[in-house]
């Protein structure tokens, strides 16, 4: 009889960024949803969740998701908890507001590292300078390697039912991106944690690993965001320019704790170039990649309707904590 392999997923208790974990359940049924998934324990000691003297922390299954990587195998994304039942303080993903009309998209960028240095650049130095990379082709652009393992882990993203927007290399050699939309307010922040672990253990295969890192080395170079874009659904259906202008000063005056939930080391990549506003400054513009927040001329165009994409979360950032900030955000402001 076939043994189901079950990888249950959860993020630990490091910071400033969790990271994430993994162990396999075996079953003797294929689960047919995240309910037919029972809770398990785990070690909370060595996650920097417990302590060695009541170290028993517990994984609640939250999202259920086939993997073609493995043999009747399944990918069980968790949330961590406390004996007791309650939400673990390292659990990210329960404090979002739960809003099922809350529509998000993420674009993470990431870079390929081989050897200490990024894929496709010589052993010292640099490659020639950024500009044809971006969305490049050929084996000077971007190398042998990288769109092997970009266009794997894109059909194991697909197979595990991932939502992938798309693909593309990105401006810096050995830089790329995939986005993925989620409606729900904890959907698209899921399937991003899952996408990352699919990425990960690919790149284990080929001895590469994955710089999540938003600026891991200096100069002329640009650095690597996630780009948030969401709507509810008053922005989608409703908007109006008065409520979007409110929106926009309760961005504002809650910059700090936006950037604080946007991922460390933030201001190494937010300085006011390349394509970025200056971390200490909040501003929109429409069609500007240089403001915090950029809005597309349909949507002014459509009476302030449609989504809006906040350009400072960074790659390395937790996508719970991004998503969760914006809605409570958004819960603040007003829609009559």
């Amino acid at each position: 009889m076939a043994k189901y392999k079950l990888e249950y997923l959860w993020l630990d208790g490091y910071t400033p960024i969790p990271n994430l974990r993994g162990k396999t359940r075996l079953a003797d049924e294929a689960p047919s949803s995240v309910d037919d998934c029972p809770r398990w324990a785990f070690d909370g000691s060595s996650t920097l969740q417990a302590d060695g003297s009541s170290s028993d922390c517990m994984l609640k299954p939250v999202a259920l998701y086939p993997d073609e990587g493995r043999n009747n195998a399944f990918l069980v994304m968790c949330e961590v908890m406390l004996p007791n039942g309650e939400s673990h303080p390292s659990n990210s993903r329960a404090n979002i507001i739960d809003d099922e009309d809350a529509w998000f998209g993420l674009e993470q960028e990431y870079f390929l590292f081989q050897d200490g240095r990024p894929l496709g650049w010589p052993e010292e130095g640099f490659p020639p300078p950024q500009g044809k990379y971006y969305t490049g082709v050929g084996f000077r652009s971007v190398g042998d390697l990288a769109r092997t393992i970009v266009d794997e882990h894109l059909d194991l993203c697909l197979a595990a039912g991932i939502n992938h927007e798309g693909i593309n290399a990105e401006v810096a050699k050995g830089q790329w991106e995939f986005q993925i939309f989620g409606k729900g307010s904890k959907k698209c922040a899921d399937d991003v944690w899952v996408a990352r672990y699919l990425l990960e253990r690919l790149c284990e295969q080929y001895q590469v690993y994955v710089e999540w890192h938003c600026k891991p080395f200096s100069g002329d170079w640009n650095g690597s965001g996630m780009h948030c874009n969401f709507s509810t659904k008053h922005i989608r259906e409703v908007g109006g320019k008065a409520y979007f202008e409110g929106l926009m000063k309760a961005f504002e005056k809650n910059k700090d704790e936006h950037i604080e939930a946007y991922g460390p080391d933030n201001q190494m990549r937010l300085t006011g170039l390349h394509e970025t506003q200056s971390i200490d400054k909040f501003s929109w513009g429409i069609a500007d990649r240089g403001a915090s927040v950029r809005v597309s001329q349909a949507f002014i165009d459509n009476e302030y309707k449609g989504y809006i994409e906040d350009r400072r979360p960074n790659s390395q950032g937790d996508p719970y904590a991004i998503c969760g900030r914006i809605l409570k955000t958004i819960s603040e402001v007003p829609t009559s």
